[in-house]
């Protein structure tokens, strides 16, 4: 089964104060060598999944039935995300956790997702940059999953986190990778993708469980008014949107999908998704035109032909 709070996320509930923190220790966790985890998912998680990230919303869409529905299951591509969710790392980093937020994503798919597997999952830190006092840190990982059975590698996941408060621990400077450019014109399709009020309650039973989208107390510590939507919902629901604009609602067609996040969503909120298409690259683009806010921006999905 998907794991299920971590102790970093836990030891954040008990403690949501800013400032109780112990500051980045570069070289441990550049040397840390990450045990190779085990984990497994069947049809219950895939379904899960796709409605967390708001497949099924109309019960009498039929195109949407195979990603919630046992009958011709089908696996979003972003689930890639949550097969082998583990941030235990964080505990062993010093990163005040009230603080951080996901700064980027990207999937490699290596082969369509089974909608069940065993798998094992490899993390490795890649890189970490300091910003300064005051400007926060970068930490570059990359997690390969593979199929446990045969060796097979399924998917590669890269992830840059930004550590807002935990600048100035002596590291070096830089920043994460370029962002993708988005074309200078008007998007070819756009299309808007409603949450609901409880979305972030539904998506964290795919094994997120950071407080801060679902208990007010942790959110108003972290500095939020409310609990916000996970920003790897936000990216999925960007993945639903280019199923549906770009691949017919196939999903095997989606071999990368990776984006940056600007600014977080609260759930009940409408994603509007913008894309433009140059062959088999699909740039994209989400915001919420409540507020007028981008909030995943410089995506680029890769498509199969």
């Amino acid at each position: 089964m998907l794991p299920g709070v971590p102790p970093s996320i836990a030891a954040a509930a008990r403690h949501p104060d800013p400032e109780d923190s112990v500051a980045i220790n570069y070289d441990r966790l550049m040397s840390y060598r990450h045990p190779e985890k085990t984990f497994s998912y069947g049809e219950r998680e895939t379904m899960l999944y796709a409605l967390g990230i708001g497949f099924g919303a109309d019960p009498m869409n039929r195109a949407e039935l195979p990603f919630v529905y046992e009958k011709g299951l089908r696996a979003v591509p972003t689930l890639a995300t949550v097969i082998a969710w583990d941030d235990s790392f964080i505990a062993q980093s010093g990163i005040n956790f009230l603080l951080v937020v996901h700064g980027e994503q990207r999937i490699v798919l290596h082969r369509p997702l089974p909608v069940a597997a065993k798998v094992t999952a490899q993390l490795a830190i890649t890189d970490i940059f300091d910003k300064g006092q005051g400007k926060g840190a970068i930490v570059l990982s990359r997690t390969t999953i593979a199929d446990q059975a045969t060796g097979e590698v399924l998917c590669t996941n890269y992830a840059t986190t930004f550590a807002r408060g935990d600048g100035g621990f002596g590291g070096p400077a830089g920043s994460g990778p370029a962002p993708h450019p988005l074309p200078d014109r008007a998007p070819e399709r756009v299309i808007d993708l409603p949450t609901s009020p409880g979305q972030a309650l539904l998506y964290a039973l795919s094994g997120d469980r950071n407080p801060l989208h679902r208990d007010p107390a942790v959110a108003e510590a972290a500095g939020f008014p409310r609990p916000i939507l996970h920003g790897l919902c936000t990216y999925g629901i960007a993945c639903r949107a280019v199923l549906q604009t770009c691949c017919d609602l196939d999903p095997t067609r989606v071999r990368e999908f990776g984006g940056r996040f600007s600014a977080p969503v609260f759930p009940g909120e409408t994603i509007r998704v913008e894309t433009w298409q140059e062959g088999p690259i699909v740039s994209f683009r989400a915001s919420v035109p409540e507020r007028g806010q981008v909030v995943l921006n410089n995506g680029r999905a890769v498509l199969a032909g």
